[in-house]
């Protein structure tokens, strides 16, 4: 895969948590709960991120942790259920991505096969980034994204 090398600054985030098995739970997840609250908390046209907190190879699936986020303002006030967090500053190894989110899974395990085997891939969370203007093919599916993968 053909990837860019970005320096990422930090970005506080106000986010939900999704707790089980990856794959097709994580865009009903986006569709059922985190939309419905980003636009209830006047939130949309914000750039999103969807971060893995765990490796789905090595933990098992009931206990995978996935982080629906949205970027916000320092004096944003985050209010349960959602919470405070940031994704970290950092050198990442970005790719684009287009599909759909079933494609989603081999994406990742080609590009961190790739980074790992370059010996580049660093600690820290990988994430998607939606920008401000995310729309998805209401036929397709299709949607883009970037995803990002710490270095060392």
């Amino acid at each position: 895969m053909k990837y860019e090398i970005k320096e990422l600054p930090e970005v506080r985030v106000a986010y939900l948590r999704y707790k089980g098995p990856f794959g097709a739970a994580i865009g009903e997840f986006w569709k059922e709960v985190f939309t419905p609250w980003q636009k209830a908390h006047g939130l949309m046209d914000k750039v999103t991120y969807g971060v893995a907190q765990d490796d789905p190879s090595t933990t098992p699936a009931n206990e995978c942790r996935y982080d629906a986020c949205v970027e916000v303002s320092s004096g944003y006030e985050v209010k349960p259920p959602a919470q405070l967090g940031s994704i970290p500053a950092g050198r990442y190894a970005v790719v684009q991505f287009k599909g759909s989110g079933d494609q989603v899974p081999s994406a990742w395990a080609e590009f961190l096969g790739q980074l790992h085997a370059e010996g580049k891939a660093g600690a820290g969370a990988c994430f998607e980034r939606y920008a401000a203007d995310y729309a998805m093919d209401p036929v397709t599916g299709v949607f883009t994204s970037e995803l990002c993968i710490p270095l060392k």
